[in-house]
């Protein structure tokens, strides 16, 4: 299984750097072949930062995961299928589509495998190297069109038709029955990217993705193309679209969009600039992009402030009179972090029954995205349904203080604080000795956060009461990146919940460049402009996309429909 978490990263001029259990271990220059097959990291910061202590790691943690439920007037009113959309482009950039073809025995060559081990924004997560290429065939129909899975039916007590009988299409494929090995072994999804799997929300954002590129195809095959032309044809046009929405939708939702526009009409000043600045710093556009650890271990951890501990997630699974569909169901109801199963050990991966996606819980997207911005007003489900993404702060809900054990890769089984979301972020940043806040802020020529905004934030920010005096004054002064990114969202004078200043910099910068890094680009290729079908001519936003990949279908958007509340389903049943 793929999982989040490194023990080893390469840091371009600092060389391999090795972890275990937060513990720094080693710091070596890498062998030439370690150079050329390692994931490439870098450094913003001129200088390392200077780790907190552990005690105070412990206390922030703790603090900041004290939030027991959702805040239901969460602004900035970012619809909470953002938040996974975030995750799905996470696994886009550190994806690498080589290290699974050696793994296999797959011949290599040395420009795929710089190409998989260099952040690009080009959904290496979603093809790996295509058809053509033997690891990654089994993904595809003959025809290169992507395979997808069918849920399986079960027992409704209500009696919904789409619960009780098996659908095609709205799970990923599995190996199944047919397959060979244990009962974990048979429900692995056939996807690219196994992180795709590790919980039902960031599942089911790649299943709309695989639907969205067989829709592309079905179009662009009318056209005639010869079969060796169709598929680069399809990639391109699907990789631009993302492109263009992450852009012009995604980006400016989680960061102030004056600084999306700078970065992206301007240029970028802090990270690989391009050529005209620092001519120790300038880089080419073929150059292959680095990844920063400023972003990977603090500015893009921004999402797990945006999970909700509960989900209003269909029907069957709602706010109100029933109950949601819990943080810990969306792991559950996964094949990499849970069992497809509500019987079970989760974090045993042959235990239960289900080798598929009970029917019961495929979601309906009208309630994770707007589809009124994209003109269907229809679209849209009672308010009080509607899930919006909790505000980017310093406050993370409970759930994510005791994660599920298989979604973490260390020695050994964690327990405790190991286990705590928070912990492990500031954990991973003291080990690779990350730059502070403070110390990018005065490296970026911003004027760093007051003592009074790290230490109180916001009004209904974390609170951090329990520090000491001597703690209080080492984390004003050597704030975890991390930390203070969250807390400047939170302060934020203008568009509170939106990464601003030092953490909004880096994302709009690491972004631009993963997209200038990519084999197809928005950026290189300045006069692209939309070509499928939306709302607004010229635009094409994650609403547009989803409604052409469900082919404008509200059926197929919601397969499980409206109508009154099932009644509360038995405790035996495999379904809940």
């Amino acid at each position: 299984m793929q999982r989040h978490n490194r023990e080893t990263f390469f840091v371009v001029n600092d060389g391999l750097v090795h972890e275990r259990e937060g513990e720094r271990i080693t710091s070596r220059i890498p062998t030439v072949a370690e150079h050329q097959t390692a994931f490439r990291f870098s450094r913003m910061s001129r200088k390392e930062g200077f780790p907190t202590s552990e005690g105070l790691r412990r206390k922030l943690a703790e603090a900041m995961t004290s939030k027991d439920q959702d805040n239901p007037n969460s602004k900035p009113g970012i619809p909470a299928g953002f938040t996974y959309l975030g995750q799905f482009v996470d696994h886009d950039l550190t994806m690498d589509a080589s290290a699974l073809m050696l793994a296999f025995g797959e011949p290599v060559s040395l420009e795929m495998m710089m190409q998989g081990r260099s952040p690009t924004l080009d959904l290496d997560s979603l093809y790996g190297f295509g058809p053509g290429c033997s690891t990654f065939r089994e993904l595809y129909d003959a025809s290169g069109r992507f395979k997808t899975g069918s849920t399986l039916g079960v027992a409704d007590p209500a009696g919904i038709p789409a619960v009780n009988s098996d659908q095609q299409g709205f799970d990923l494929p599995r190996r199944g029955e047919a397959g060979m090995g244990t009962r974990g072994e048979k429900r692995r999804a056939l996807i690219a990217d196994r992180r795709n799997d590790e919980n039902l929300a960031v599942a089911q954002i790649h299943l709309a993705f695989l639907r969205f590129h067989n829709r592309v195809h079905s179009m662009l095959a009318q056209h005639g193309l010869p079969t060796s032309v169709l598929f680069d044809s399809v990639r391109e046009t699907v990789v631009k679209h993302y492109q263009w929405m992450l852009r012009t939708d995604f980006l400016p939702r989680i960061v102030d969009p004056e600084i999306v526009e700078g970065v992206f009409n301007r240029g970028r000043r802090f990270f690989e600039p391009p050529q005209g600045g620092d001519p120790s710093l300038a880089t080419r556009p073929e150059d292959r992009p680095t990844m920063p650890i400023e972003f990977s271990v603090a500015a893009y951890r921004l999402g797990h402030s945006m999970v909700r501990a509960a989900y209003s997630w269909n029907r069957v699974f709602m706010l109100g009179a029933r109950k949601p569909a819990s943080l810990e169901q969306l792991f559950r109801f996964s094949g990499g972090s849970g069992n497809l199963d509500s019987n079970g050990d989760p974090n045993d991966p042959d235990s239960g029954m289900n080798l598929r996606l009970p029917s019961s819980w495929i979601p309906d997207f009208r309630r994770l995205f707007n589809f009124e911005e994209a003109g269907r007003k229809d679209l849209l489900v009672p308010p009080e349904q509607f899930n919006l993404a909790q505000r980017i702060d310093t406050r993370l809900v409970n759930p994510l203080s005791v994660l599920p054990v298989r979604s973490i890769d260390q020695r050994g089984v964690p327990s405790g604080l190991q286990l705590n979301l928070a912990f492990r972020n500031f954990t991973r940043a003291a080990t690779l000795k990350l730059a502070t806040g403070p110390q990018l802020a005065r490296e970026m020529g911003m004027e760093p956060l007051s003592e009074e905004q790290i230490i109180m934030g916001a009004e209904d920010g974390t609170r951090l009461d329990s520090l000491t005096a001597e703690e209080r004054k080492e984390l004003v002064a050597h704030t975890p990146l991390w930390f203070y990114i969250l807390r400047e969202a939170e302060t934020a004078p203008r568009g509170a919940g939106r990464l601003t200043g030092v953490g909004g910099t880096i994302v709009a910068e690491v972004f631009h460049r993963a997209m200038e890094g990519s084999t197809h680009s928005i950026v290189k290729d300045l006069h692209w402009r939309p070509t499928l079908p939306s709302y607004q001519k010229g635009t094409f936003t994650m609403a547009d996309l989803l409604l052409f990949a469900f082919e404008d279908s509200e059926e197929l958007l919601n397969p499980l429909g409206d109508g009154p509340l099932p009644q509360q389903p038995g405790t035996a049943s495999s379904t809940f």
